[in-house]
Parts: C-alpha cells; sequence; structure tokens
C-alpha cells in the first residue's frame, strides 16, 4: 500500500463554528425581523395572530416577530360604471357612464381592513353603490327634467352616494357623469321637439320685432304730430299777442287823440318839419294840380 505524500487540508474548528452561527444569526433575522415600512399615502395594519393590535403611520415601524404589519392605502382610487341603467319617474330608460373618486377614511381604516378590504380597494362596492343611487335618483325625475336639470342630479346623486359609501367607510372625492343618453327614439323626439321650439321662438321674435318696429314708427309720428301741434300753437300765441299789443297801441293812440287834438296837428307839424329838414331848396320844375308846396301853406 502506497501512501500519499501530499498534505492534507483541515478547516479550523473555530472557523466553522463562526460559519455555523453567523447562518443562524441570518436566519434568525430573516424569521424574526422587526423592521418594517409603510409608504406615503398608506397605513400599516398591526396584527396579532390574526387580530387587528394597532394602526402604524407611514414611516419606519418595529414589531416583535408574533406581530404582522400589512400596507394599507388611503390614496384616491376610482372605480369606472359603464352603462349604469335607471328609468325616470315618466318610464324612459336612462343610461349613464360616471367615474366615481374615492378614498378610505383614515379613521375607519381598521373597520375597512377587517370587514371589506386588505389593500383599500373598494371598487366593486362602489360599483354597485353607484348603479343602486342613480336608479334611486333617476326616478324621481321625469325625462325633461333630468335633461333641464343635470347638475341638480349630478348633486343628488353626489349626495345619495357618499351617504351610501359610508357605510363601507369610503368617502367620495368627486363624480364625473359622462355619456348621459336616452333612448334612440326619445332622443329623436327630443330633438324634434326643440327644433319646433326654436322655429316657435323664432317667429315670435320676428313678430316682436315687427310689432317694435311699428311701435316706433307710430311713437314717431304721435312725437311728429304733438311737435307741429306745438309750434302751430307757438305761432298762434305770437300772433294773438302781437295783435293785442297792436290793438293796445292803437286804443292808447285813439285815447290820446280823442283827449287832446292838439296831438294829431302836432304830429303833422313833426313831418313837415322832416321833411323841410330833408328839402333842397330846389323848387319843383313841374307841379300838377294839388300837389303841395313846401311851408306854402296858405290856408294856415
Amino acid at each position: 500500500m502506497e501512501i500519499s505524500d501530499r498534505p492534507r487540508f483541515t478547516v479550523p474548528r473555530n472557523v466553522v463554528a463562526r460559519f455555523v452561527v453567523g447562518f443562524v444569526v441570518l436566519m434568525a433575522l430573516m424569521v424574526l425581523w422587526p423592521f418594517y415600512s409603510v409608504p406615503t399615502g398608506s397605513r400599516g395594519v398591526v396584527t396579532q395572530f390574526g387580530k387587528i393590535v394597532g394602526i402604524e403611520g407611514e414611516g419606519l415601524a418595529v414589531l416583535p416577530p408574533w406581530q404582522k404589519l400589512s400596507n394599507f392605502s388611503i390614496r384616491a382610487e376610482k372605480a369606472d360604471i359603464e352603462n349604469a341603467e335607471g328609468s325616470t319617474s315618466d318610464t324612459q330608460p336612462v343610461k349613464v357612464s360616471m367615474t366615481v373618486r374615492y378614498s378610505t377614511a383614515t379613521d375607519r381604516v381598521a373597520e375597512v381592513f377587517e370587514k371589506y378590504s386588505h389593500d383599500g380597494n373598494l371598487s366593486s362596492y362602489v360599483q354597485t353603490a353607484t348603479q343602486e343611487v342613480f336608479k334611486a335618483v333617476t326616478a324621481k325625475y321625469t325625462a325633461p327634467d333630468l335633461i333641464a336639470q343635470r347638475a341638480k342630479v349630478s348633486a343628488d346623486i353626489s349626495a345619495s352616494l357618499r351617504e351610501k359609501l359610508s357605510l363601507y367607510g369610503a368617502q367620495v372625492i368627486n363624480i364625473d357623469m359622462r355619456n348621459f343618453a336616452f333612448s334612440d327614439s326619445y332622443m329623436h323626439a327630443i330633438n324634434e321637439k326643440v327644433t319646433q321650439e326654436q322655429l316657435r321662438l323664432g317667429a315670435e321674435n320676428k313678430l316682436k320685432t315687427v310689432e317694435s318696429e311699428q311701435k316706433q314708427k307710430v311713437a314717431i309720428a304721435e312725437a311728429e304730430a304733438n311737435a307741429q301741434k306745438a309750434r302751430a300753437d307757438g305761432e298762434a300765441y305770437s300772433n294773438l299777442t302781437i295783435a293785442k299789443a297792436q290793438a293796445e297801441a292803437l286804443r292808447v293812440q285813439n285815447d290820446a287823440l280823442a283827449k287832446n287834438k292838439d296831438v294829431l296837428e302836432l304830429r303833422r307839424i313833426e313831418v313837415e318839419k322832416v321833411k323841410a329838414e330833408k328839402w333842397n331848396g330846389a323848387l319843383p320844375e313841374a307841379i300838377y294840380a294839388g300837389a303841395p308846396i313846401p311851408f306854402l301853406n296858405v290856408a294856415k
């Protein structure tokens, strides 16, 4: 038998012991790791043997090994409801598509985790509740009112849905209504009615315009007639005033002449004086019978 001269490699016992200890510690840390992280927009639900024992906020959480942490989202979520069906009070079928944005109330995380969802997703509850609310609200309106009062309908749906979803610990952020529609036959009837109404309003507006124009013409004619009457009255009043003044002047003159006959003679002398002042001293070359000769009044 040959004995090999090659040297044997042996691992020191202390190295093996350190390796084993390190491995055991690593496995223990993996199993008993006490550090957890709760991301932004979430809450950490702490359970102990399946029972909720606490809620951790965002950040680092240190838990004993017999407890478990589950991340629960409180971010805004959305639920799309396509072609929700309802019926108006006058039995017209109506459909709508909506998007509901919601989130879990932070003070009800434990309740929602225990009863409805382990991650904060309540989409199925929101869709069912929205369809129920839509049917209940549309049944309160007639089809024309549902179209004319769409903003009020949306507000009623929002209020009812907030109350409904509060049972599940959810709070409604907003509701977007889209594709609000009735049956094709009803929409055709509505369009026809709108067209007729527009034609009627157009005819009424045209009639009002004609009436307004006629009233304007009448007003202008009346204004012109009043202006002419006012001018005529003014002229008549002016003429009457002048006539009265002239009559009064004649009356005064007549009274003066009646009281003093020398006034007439004085007037005649004044006239003769004016003529004499204007005479250039030349006698007329031809004197016809009966013509007066200046300053040769023999009778006087």
